[in-house]
């Protein structure tokens, strides 16, 4: 949660007041925001549910993915993005990262197989994957693209929201998200097909409240439509995304900025792949050893991106045990339509990637930061710098370092997903 304020008090009280809470008894506040929030992304359609980890599910039972599909995933990301392909009977592939810390083309290509059906490209952290690549892949082999945008809200590509490149996209509002309604989440995209059955999977009952033409046939499911309080705090913070998305680039830009002048601090930025664009929720730098980047987090408490809880593929426990539903009967592993998919999975499957996340350090910006604080970041930066690459010991770094962040306040790293 970056800010909520009496604005927020406020549209939540009103709809308290109003005895409306249902959003379709007589209530506005989801439509509204479902209508704001597609314009806002550039789409035909939106539909509001009650987590990250929904709207992704709802994303890929839209997109029909089913027994006998495999979905590509990435090595880094939550674990919903795996569980969500789970709760369509599909299977997860896992494919590497590059060091942008997105899903990598190439790898893609290369683990495209004949039960193929969709990629599943992640905007970690809010940094974009390199969609044009995607997309021509996906057009090229046939395949639907699931943008999973939980952690990019406010973020884009190359001009272009997240959300609005691929066939279908999935949003988070949970309380660690550049928007927040404590919980929530949303599907975006311009196919009418596809919107249709993503409403239908949010909500199995939506037809007899709005209306049927049976131009698409309802099926079951469990459901997870949003409640009008979660709308109307949906409206607040709409109306500030677009301010704290460019406060955080701008710290991003000085941090930048600053560090580069600074010379001989043997650092690199990570690679973004439209750097213009992004959420800027963090500063991500690629050191060249593990051993470096523990050097450096020991100076100055940042995190390292592979140390992040369950973002990594070998942290995901029921992928890994093949734990894919509450009853065996149900396990997409144990499927028999399954059966030629790629099942297996290990530690060190992905090789590349961890590689890459052990060497990631992420410094993150936050909107409120002042600029005493902008300035003690990038002396924080300088410093564990210095002691990663063997320019200054520890005990002089102690007394030049200075503590900036509170992390339950502003460090977003390591924290629940979707």
């Amino acid at each position: 949660m970056y800010v909520v304020g009496e604005e927020e008090i406020e549209a939540l009280a009103k709809v308290i007041r109003s005895g409306r809470l249902f959003r379709y008894d007589n209530g506005e506040e989801c439509e509204r925001f479902e209508r704001r929030y597609a314009d806002y992304i550039g789409v035909n359609h939106c539909g509001l549910t009650v987590s990250g980890t929904y709207a992704l599910s709802a994303s890929m039972i839209a997109a029909e993915l089913g027994p006998g599909d495999e979905v590509l995933i990435p090595a880094h990301t939550y674990m919903a993005t795996a569980t969500a392909v789970l709760t369509t009977g599909a299977i997860p592939v896992i494919v590497d990262i590059d060091e942008s810390i997105t899903i990598d083309p190439q790898a893609i290509e290369d683990a495209i197989g004949p039960r193929t059906k969709a990629i599943v490209p992640v905007h970690m952290w809010g940094a974009a994957c390199n969609m044009e690549a995607i997309m021509e892949i996906a057009r090229r082999r046939g395949l639907k693209v699931i943008e999973d945008a939980c952690q990019g809200v406010g973020g884009g590509y190359e001009g272009r929201k997240f959300g609005s490149i691929g066939d279908i996209g999935a949003f988070s509002f949970n309380y660690y998200k550049n928007m927040t309604a404590g919980e929530g989440g949303a599907i975006t995209t311009s196919d009418e097909t596809l919107a249709e059955r993503a409403r239908c999977a949010i909500d199995p009952c939506h037809f007899y409240w709005t209306g049927r033409d049976d131009a698409l046939k309802p099926f079951a499911g469990n459901g997870g439509r949003a409640s009008e309080l979660v709308g109307a705090m949906l409206n607040v913070q709409l109306d500030r995304i677009d301010g704290l998305i460019g406060a955080m680039r701008a710290e991003k830009r000085q941090i930048i900025d600053a560090t580069s002048r600074l010379g001989n601090l043997g650092l690199e930025l990570s690679p973004m792949n439209s750097p213009d664009y992004d959420c800027a929720a963090h500063v991500m730098y690629l050191l060249p050893s593990a051993e470096q980047a523990e050097r450096f987090v020991e100076v100055y408490p940042v995190v390292i991106a592979g140390k992040t809880g369950r973002h990594t593929y070998t942290e995901w426990d029921q992928v890994l045990m093949g734990a894919g539903a509450a009853h065996p009967a149900m396990n997409p592993y144990q499927h028999p339509d399954n059966a030629e998919c790629r099942r297996d999975y290990d530690k060190d499957m992905c090789a590349r990637s961890l590689d890459i996340l052990s060497r990631t350090i992420m410094i993150p910006t936050h909107p409120q930061h002042t600029e005493a604080e902008t300035q003690a970041i990038i002396q924080n930066i300088e410093t564990a710098s210095r002691v990663a690459f063997g320019d200054m010991d520890a005990s002089e770094a102690a007394v030049r370092s200075t503590e900036t962040l509170d992390p339950k306040k502003f460090d977003m790293a390591g924290t629940p997903e979707a």
